[in-house]
């Protein structure tokens, strides 16, 4: 979906999610300022999705040349979209297995998001909402100048959960936990142990008076 209004927003087709944070705000390092945000997985299929992020990165850096960079265009601007097949910006490390035929970005917000079902109700359950399902996603690409590196961001916007998906990062359904036919074993019972090898408690020897030749009361000695 184009906007006509705002050149830097985009409305995506379904993706998948990843690192999902929609609920509360989230820090990825000591001392950075938590903020909602997704990592959005575009197939390279979407030819139509990656057309209109292009233009709203470049309504973005026009922007920019206008507003943050002093009329002057970079020769290097960071961009928020990253092929999944290749390695990480941050680490130079593969992406992941999830990326992999897809278009990898990450939206952020400082303001919590609506997240609405396929009917645009409210999604109240926060356990419908995770990392691995599908969604639609709206964001709005800016130009930004922070400490002199000049970059373009991706400012998250609602969120419309498409359907279900295979849970990412470690979760996994009722069914894969449980659904090996397991047989519950019978009800666990005390051992019953045989005069061989049952031993009686230990007991003190009993203590005899030298005078009388009687047990001593108690068993101990002067007790």
């Amino acid at each position: 979906m184009s906007n006509q209004i705002n050149p830097t927003n985009v409305t995506t087709g379904q993706v998948r999610l990843s690192y999902v944070h929609l609920f509360q705000p989230y820090a990825a390092r000591q001392g950075q300022e938590p903020k909602y945000s997704v990592t959005i997985l575009i197939p390279k299929s979407d030819i139509a999705t990656k057309q209109r992020i292009d233009a709203a990165i470049q309504a973005a850096i026009q922007q920019g040349i206008n507003s943050k960079w002093n009329g002057v265009r970079p020769p290097q601007i960071a961009i928020p979209l990253h092929d999944g097949d290749g390695v990480r910006p941050s680490d130079g490390m593969p992406f992941g297995d999830e990326c992999k035929g897809h278009w990898v970005m990450t939206a952020s917000s400082k303001q919590q998001p609506a997240v609405v079902d396929i009917n645009l109700n409210p999604i109240i359950n926060q356990t419908e909402v995770y990392s691995g399902m599908y969604a639609r996603v709206n964001v709005n690409f800016f130009a930004y100048n922070n400490s002199g590196k000049k970059g373009v961001g991706c400012g998250l916007g609602p969120v419309q959960k498409i359907a279900d998906g295979e849970p990412l990062g470690g979760r996994i359904s009722v069914e894969a936990a449980f659904g090996d036919g397991f047989t519950p074993q019978p009800s666990y019972q005390q051992p019953v142990y045989s005069s061989q090898n049952y031993q009686q408690p230990y007991a003190p020897p009993t203590q005899i008076d030298p005078i009388t030749g009687k047990p001593i009361a108690g068993g101990v000695m002067g007790l």
